[in-house]
């Protein structure tokens, strides 16, 4: 058993991917109450605890470290302030190294978490410690999943560097990942969506097939705030629909509020459902989630897609075979 210990693991869809590509986790640990409730209720190890990761076990050991720290302060879609506290959390990875004497590390993030400072100091303080590294920046859609999502992968180890997963062939989209659900959301439960003000549902009739605020402003100047003027051409997919047949754009724990992006259903007038989310995650449907429903938006849209992680931890497996 390759023993692996899991750092803001969130809901469990990276952990999810590992472990289906052999991997055990005997360790779990988020600060989001319903994400750890979620990830006992659908990973077979149910070892998640809510705990502070700045809290680092000394008796745990392991092969992995796998650890997906916040992105808010690197992300292009965030303020990317240098001085964000929760940037220095990567950096708890060094200490977690020495403490539990793993041979690998996996850390996930946005690819702008390559260019920071945190990332130059892993890599100087890492290699101190005899681990060698190598970087990947993949996009979900390259590895059967319905959703262009890029993110990138770090890896350090001291037992040989592995190999970056092979993309594949066909790329899955909206409509492949959607089939057998109903095109009207239910009232209630995982296919749901929140019921839009009278305005926003005026706005999203007018948006047509394939399109987004931009056609808005060309034919329903009305309906937008002058706010959408000033800016011009900027945020062009807010208010937009996802395309039927090309994967979606990449899904955000705001995913069910078409002002956030392309989160239109491509036929009907709503935004996508919370199953039709999960879907584009690669989440298979028995997976039953906790908490709010605001609060579930972000453990999928938190997550790493299922599919991916499935791919890297396959490259990464390899070297304890």
């Amino acid at each position: 058993m390759i023993k692996m210990v899991e750092l803001f693991c969130g809901a469990g869809l990276i952990g999810e991917g590992f472990h289906q590509a052999g991997f055990d986790a005997i360790y779990a640990a988020d600060l989001d109450k319903d994400a750890i409730t979620s990830y006992n209720q659908n990973l077979s190890n149910k070892v998640g605890v809510v705990s502070n990761v700045g809290i680092v076990r000394t008796d745990l050991k392991c092969d992995v470290i796998l650890a997906g720290p916040p992105c808010q302060g690197f992300s292009t879609l965030g303020k990317r302030d240098k001085k964000d506290e929760r940037n220095k959390l990567s950096l708890l990875l060094l200490d977690w190294a020495k403490s539990t004497c793993a041979k690998v590390i996996v850390i996930e993030n946005v690819p702008q978490f390559l260019n920071s400072e945190y990332h130059k100091t892993l890599v100087k303080e890492f290699k101190k410690m005899g681990y060698e590294y190598t970087s990947w920046v993949l996009n979900a859609s390259e590895f059967n999943t319905p959703q262009n999502r890029k993110r990138s992968f770090t890896i350090f180890s001291l037992i040989g560097l592995p190999e970056q997963p092979i993309t594949s062939t066909k790329k899955i989209t909206v409509k492949e990942a959607f089939k057998g659900l109903n095109l009207v959301a239910d009232a209630d439960g995982m296919h749901s969506v929140p019921q839009p003000t009278a305005l926003a549902l005026e706005r999203i009739k007018a948006v047509p097939r394939d399109g987004s605020k931009i056609d808005l402003m060309e034919k329903f100047p009305h309906l937008c705030p002058k706010s959408w003027f000033k800016m011009g051409h900027q945020a062009v997919d807010v208010w937009g629909r996802m395309h039927w047949n090309k994967p979606s754009n990449t899904i955000r724990c705001s995913f069910q509020r078409p002002s956030k992006g392309r989160y239109l259903h491509p036929t009907e007038n709503r935004c996508i459902t919370l199953r039709e989310g999960a879907r584009l995650q690669g989440i298979p449907d028995h997976w039953n989630f906790h908490g709010s429903k605001t609060s579930i938006a972000r453990q999928i849209g938190n997550g790493v897609p299922i599919p991916l992680a499935k791919a890297v931890g396959e490259s990464i497996v390899k070297l304890f075979n």
